[in-house]
């Protein structure tokens, strides 16, 4: 693979396939690999319903790592004020790990603090307070299996509990966990952070994954954000994490797009898409503080 991009790439299959199966990921896993992405992002997939070890192998064969996702469900849900609830929903979570090391993923995202979807009315700080234990609980034992557990922060109409970096740092602080990392989006925290460079600084000691999202869900280089400058800012701040690429549109997404609100099809072309986020991100490292001392090393060795 070509290094040139110097940084830890990920790309969402849900941007183009609707189903993660290994025969619909093995040609699209072979382009990332191309492009010089080195991880691809699976959707929350049941485990009990889903052959690993062949999810695993076309992942080797491409030579990139997946990357898995986890949520909470009916009746398992750590926030909640029910134990056996609670408890279930912890025991779905471990069962994610345990299925995430069998696909040989090396990381596990999703939302685990408690259910997604529109909220009903705040959530409680009580709650809060509960799912941090039982996540920075799975995240300790996710670590020891090799396996670095994040949780995303999302937008207000995706999730009461945490939208904000800030109240991210807290969740951290809540578990008590020295092993739980945070996603950011920054198509969520164009909705909910008034400045982003600095929300992005405020979680950098424990930030682990930033994902790239567009305004409309489509192309990096198209819709209200400077991704680019986003990109070199938060590497000229320190960040050395992974990063991610996400985007949606309804005719590749399937039926999870009802479920995450995506009623447009802002592109057609997942393997265009993903071509022009790695364009995108270059032009953000290249720019970045970083990035001109790498070219200018390169420059004095060649």
């Amino acid at each position: 693979m070509n290094s040139s991009l110097h940084l830890d790439l990920a790309f969402h299959v849900s941007i183009a396939v609707a189903d993660a199966t290994p025969a619909a990921l093995a040609p699209l896993l072979g382009e990332l690999r191309a492009l010089e992405y080195r991880r691809a992002v699976l959707p929350p997939l049941d485990p009990s319903q889903t052959d690993a070890l062949a999810l695993r192998r076309v992942f080797e064969e491409a030579d990139l790592v997946p990357v898995a996702m986890t949520g909470q469900g009916p009746g398992a849900d750590v926030s909640s004020e029910d134990d056996a609830e609670r408890r279930a929903g912890a025991a779905a979570l471990r069962q994610a790990v345990d299925f995430a090391t069998v696909l040989g993923a090396d990381q596990l995202n999703g939302v685990p603090y408690g259910r997604f979807g529109p909220p009903g009315g705040p959530t409680s700080r009580s709650a809060i307070a509960r799912a941090a234990s039982e996540v920075g609980a799975v995240a300790d034992y996710a670590a020891a299996a090799g396996v670095a557990m994040t949780f995303e922060v999302l937008n207000r109409y995706e999730t009461s509990a945490i939208n904000t970096a800030e109240q991210a740092v807290e969740f951290v602080e809540l578990s008590g966990s020295d092993n739980l990392g945070i996603h950011l989006d920054t198509f969520h925290m164009a909705i909910e952070e008034a400045d982003m460079p600095a929300a992005i600084r405020a979680a950098l000691p424990r930030l682990r994954y930033l994902e790239l999202g567009q305004s409309g869900r489509g192309a990096l280089s198209t819709g209200a954000l400077d991704i680019a400058a986003i990109v070199g800012q938060a590497l000229d701040d320190g960040y050395t994490g992974r990063w991610g690429v996400e985007a949606f549109s309804r005719p590749l997404l399937g039926g999870a797009a009802d479920i995450l609100a995506i009623w447009r099809a802002p592109f057609d072309d997942a393997l265009e898409l993903a071509e022009d986020a790695v364009r995108v991100v270059r032009k953000g490292w290249t720019e970045s503080a970083p990035g001109r001392r790498a070219h200018r090393l390169a420059r004095s060795h060649a």
